[in-house]
């Protein structure tokens, strides 16, 4: 199966939010996908991006050890299709 990951979407409100060091999060499942994402997106955009490895059971699995490494930005990716500009991006 593949999926759209809007990479475009993802590129757009990183430059819009300015962001330094995003992170990106994704279920085990798409986890293979995360190094490809992490070097298109650091590769459009001026960003260094962190992947999280722990587990993430969905839009509301939020990591709060985020604020202690001070991340501008969190992008989780799912297997289903959800509009990007209603749940997929939430800063920190």
């Amino acid at each position: 199966m593949k999926y759209d990951y809007e990479i475009n979407e993802a590129i757009a409100l990183i430059k819009k939010e300015n962001a330094k060091l995003v992170c990106i999060q994704l279920p085990d499942g798409l986890k293979p996908e995360a190094l490809k994402i992490a070097k298109e997106l650091e590769s459009k955009t001026n960003s260094k991006i962190f992947i999280w490895l722990d587990s993430c059971f969905g839009a509301c699995d939020i990591p709060l050890e985020l604020k202690n490494l001070r991340i501008d930005l969190l992008i989780q990716f799912g297997h289903n299709q959800w509009p990007f500009w209603k749940s997929k991006i939430l800063e920190v």
